[in-house]
């Protein structure tokens, strides 16, 4: 099995050294990620400059742009043959509700969901990162399960795992995306030159958090892992935007 691994949170994290460790026990591991911390980059790509793909001592590829620069440089251009399986990872911190759609460690595995190859992206839920085993641990189950039981079409899986030690980890559900409250407002600041900056406010909390979300799974103690789909267009407002239309 061929494995590419990436992450947002760049190729030094311990995460994602973590995360090829455990992955190489089942397959060929293939490491491309950021060159630095890409966190909230979202599914951006770079085509203002060229990019470079250097090789660290590790081995590790580190590429100086986004997550999805990262992943589909090694589709396009540095991999051949393709891998089985893209996982992203492992992210310190959640990615719940609404938080996927500025993730980077999400927008890595949509870009090799977006090329026909079951992507995982994985995240330890908190802020201390005391149990990167334990995600990696649930990162090479599902690996695993990837092989054993392959998908017949192209799978793009959310998985959360509470940052918790393994043997107090309960079981994985099958989820939907929860959503948050609208984010906290930007905080002011004054530059030594008097000028004003903002950093970017804190997520909201949750709001839709009940039984089947992934915010309810993690608070119980509980692996989430939520299918994902690119598809933006609103179905349902179809009828709304066809009458409108008319006016």
């Amino acid at each position: 099995m061929r494995i590419l691994v990436s992450n947002d949170d760049g190729y030094f994290s311990p995460g994602i050294v973590l995360l090829a460790e455990r992955l190489a026990a089942i397959g060929e591991v293939t490491v491309v990620a950021p060159e630095r911390d890409r966190s909230g980059a979202s599914n951006s790509l770079t085509l203002d400059r060229p990019l470079t793909a250097r090789r660290a001592a590790n081995g590790f590829r580190y590429v100086n742009g986004t997550p999805t620069d990262c992943v589909h440089l090694a589709l396009t251009g540095l991999l051949d043959p393709l891998p089985d399986l893209v996982v992203s990872g492992i992210n310190l911190g959640a990615n719940m509700g609404d938080d996927t759609i500025y993730s980077g460690t999400v927008a890595a595995a949509t870009e090799g969901y977006l090329f026909g190859i079951p992507s995982l992206a994985v995240s330890l839920v908190g802020k201390a990162g005391r149990h990167f085993e334990t995600a990696a641990a649930v990162a090479l189950q599902m690996a695993e399960r990837v092989a054993r039981a392959p998908f017949a079409l192209p799978v793009l899986l959310n998985v959360n795992v509470p940052d918790v030690a393994l043997a107090d980890l309960g079981a994985v559900e099958a989820t939907r995306l929860g959503r948050r409250h609208k984010a906290e407002p930007v905080v002011q600041m004054s530059t030594p030159r008097g000028e004003s900056a903002y950093w970017i406010g804190a997520a909201g909390n949750a709001q839709d958090a009940g039984p089947g979300t992934d915010f309810h799974a993690v608070a119980a103690g509980r692996v989430s892992v939520t299918p994902l789909q690119v598809d933006l267009s609103h179905h349902q407002q179809l009828p709304l935007i066809l009458d409108w239309l008319k006016k």
